[in-house]
């Protein structure tokens, strides 16, 4: 039976790879955004909008940078600049799973989460549907057709999941941002998304589902320096501005901790649906600690595909204890990125968003 579990995965990640693997051609890849916006969600949701290589289907709003009302008011102001309104923005969890909320911190958000960005008042609709029944809806209405890109905590994907694990084998993969497999940004150990919600994380991971980790070890070497940014100046349209006000206060947010630049977290995570050739990605057995008091949230990356069973066995005179270890191999449930092409990444990215509708 272990031996059919671990083929059957391994076709169902060749499968994933083959797919993403496929020339870019008229026919956008379909995707759902869950995400917590926040300033890199909200650069990352616009690279999404303007990427003719993905149809983004709906927003489903998740706190974690921001409280739920805030991410909810921010998606749709995203989405009203770039005249979207056919997306749905659908709201969700108020909270995470079993612990309270911790939001984002104002220094790398801002105030409204945006930057202090100023956006005007929203003109798109919020969509009545709870966001775990709108992702379980529309899985099931395009089955093998949509991927999920979570780009916070994963309080709704849970949700979903607990409600209806048959949408797992109708998800084509998901391609998260979050976790770390050499430390943390929140505390030592754990990254923001997974750290919010680490119950959620560990239902997510352990479905059975393609999934593609974008942690933080990749993710920390896509700065977004001032030299980059600079490539947005003078540029006109609602893409381009929005990205270059937002990035400009990351950027001297990042300056003044003495940093080069801005680390594209949720970004490459769109980068990677739009082209997985971004990153090098290594199977591995993923769990998420929920225990720990210093290791609260951490992503534990076992590469070796195997446990060890530790084996208590008491001596003849009963005086001491003889433990011997076997091992049992275990089926990787994530394909971790362990390098990535930030150059050709940042590339992509300002390439896209710089880009105004008239000149498509």
């Amino acid at each position: 039976m272990l031996a059919l579990r671990r083929n059957s995965m391994a076709v169902l990640l060749l499968a994933a790879c083959v797919a993403c693997s496929l020339p870019i051609g008229a026919e956008p890849r379909g995707v759902i955004i869950d995400t917590d916006p926040g300033t890199d969600d909200a650069i990352a949701i616009v690279l999404a909008l303007q990427s003719p290589e993905l149809a983004v289907r709906a927003l489903t709003v998740v706190p974690g940078n921001v409280t739920g009302a805030q991410g909810l008011d921010n998606a749709r102001r995203i989405i009203s600049l770039m005249h979207r309104c056919d997306v749905p923005v659908a709201a969700g969890a108020k909270r995470p799973l079993v612990v309270p909320l911790v939001t984002g911190s104002e220094t790398w958000h801002g105030k409204n989460g945006l930057g202090d960005v100023q956006l005007p008042e929203p003109n798109c609709p919020v969509d009545r549907r709870w966001a775990p029944d709108l992702i379980i809806e529309m899985v099931h209405a395009a089955p093998h057709q949509l991927s999920l890109i979570t780009l916070g905590p994963l309080t709704n994907v849970a949700l979903a999941l607990e409600k209806d694990p048959g949408i797992i084998p109708l998800v084509e993969r998901v391609v998260m941002m979050g976790g770390s497999i050499s430390g943390g940004n929140v505390t030592p150990a754990a990254e923001f998304n997974i750290y919010v919600d680490p119950e959620a994380a560990q239902l997510v991971f352990k479905a059975g589902w393609p999934v593609t980790m974008v942690g933080l070890d990749v993710c920390n070497v896509t700065l977004l320096t001032r030299a980059r940014l600079r490539t947005l100046e003078g540029r006109h349209g609602p893409a381009a501005e929005f990205v270059y006000g937002v990035g400009d206060f990351l950027v001297r947010a990042a300056e003044r901790h003495g940093a080069a630049g801005s680390p594209m977290y949720d970004p490459l995570a769109v980068g990677v649906a739009i082209d997985p050739s971004l990153i090098d990605a290594s199977p591995m057995v993923v769990d998420v600690e929920t225990a720990g008091s210093f290791t609260r949230g951490e992503t534990v990356a076992n590469r070796e595909h195997a446990k060890t069973i530790i084996e208590e066995r008491r001596s003849p005179d009963g005086a001491q204890y003889a433990f011997t270890g076997r091992t049992e191999p275990l089926v990787p449930n994530a394909g971790v990125a362990t390098a990535v092409h930030a150059d050709r990444f940042l590339d992509l990215l300002l390439s896209k968003v710089k880009v105004s509708p008239s000149e498509r």
